[in-house]
C-alpha cells in the first residue's frame, strides 16, 4: 500500500469518526453523518482503500478511542449499533466497485451505488440490532420493530445524504480526476 492511500485512508477515518459526533437522537439508532463520509470514500477512494478507511475507523474505536457515536472499546460490539459499523466496511467497498473505472463522473451511478450502500448497511445494521436487543440485552424486539427502527424511520435522511454524496462525489472527481484514476490503478 503506498502512502498516499493511507494518509487518503486514515484522513477518511477520521472524517467518519467526526460525522460520528454529529447526531440526531432517535430510539435505538442516531442519525449521523457518519454514513456521508463512508460513501465519499467508496467513491473517491475506490473499493480497495475506501474499506481500509472504515475497518481503520472500527479498528480505532475498537482500541478504546471514542471514535463511535457512543464511545469506543472492545465492549462496544455489544450495542445494538455496532453491525451498521460492520456495514460501513461492505458499503465502502461496494460504493467503490460499482463507481470505479466508469467512464466520466455520472451523478445516476453514483446515486445508484449510493443506495445500494445504504441497503448493504442497513441489512447489517437491522439484523445486528435485532439480534444484539433479544439475545444480549435480553428484550424482547418484534423483527418489524427492528426494520421500523434501524432502517425505514433513518431512511429519508439517509438517501437525502446519499443524494448529496452522489452530488459532491461527481464534483470531486470531476475537479480531481486524478484521484479516482489513481484508486483504480491500485486495484
Amino acid at each position: 500500500m503506498k502512502s498516499r492511500d493511507m494518509v487518503l485512508a486514515g484522513m477518511f477515518a477520521a472524517l467518519t469518526a467526526v460525522g460520528a459526533f454529529i447526531k440526531i437522537p432517535i430510539p435505538f439508532v442516531p442519525f449521523t453523518l457518519q454514513f456521508f463520509f463512508v460513501l465519499l470514500a467508496g467513491s473517491l477512494l475506490g473499493s480497495r482503500v475506501g474499506m481500509l478507511s472504515q475497518a481503520a475507523y472500527i479498528i480505532t474505536g475498537l482500541i478504546g478511542i471514542p471514535v463511535f457515536a457512543y464511545g469506543g472499546g472492545p465492549s462496544y460490539v455489544l450495542q445494538p449499533t455496532f453491525g451498521y459499523l460492520l456495514g460501513y466496511v461492505l458499503t465502502a467497498y461496494l460504493v467503490g466497485r460499482l463507481t470505479e473505472g466508469r467512464p466520466g463522473p455520472v451523478f445516476r451511478h453514483y446515486l445508484r451505488a449510493n443506495l445500494l450502500g445504504m441497503l448493504v448497511t442497513y441489512l447489517f445494521g437491522v439484523l445486528y440490532l435485532y439480534g444484539i436487543v433479544n439475545l444480549v440485552l435480553g428484550r424482547p424486539m418484534a423483527f418489524k420493530d427492528a426494520l421500523w427502527f434501524g432502517a425505514v424511520l433513518c431512511s429519508p435522511g439517509d438517501i437525502l445524504l446519499s443524494v448529496i454524496a452522489a452530488r459532491v462525489s461527481v464534483r470531486m472527481v470531476r475537479a480531481l480526476p486524478q484521484l479516482q484514476k489513481e484508486a483504480v490503478r491500485v486495484e
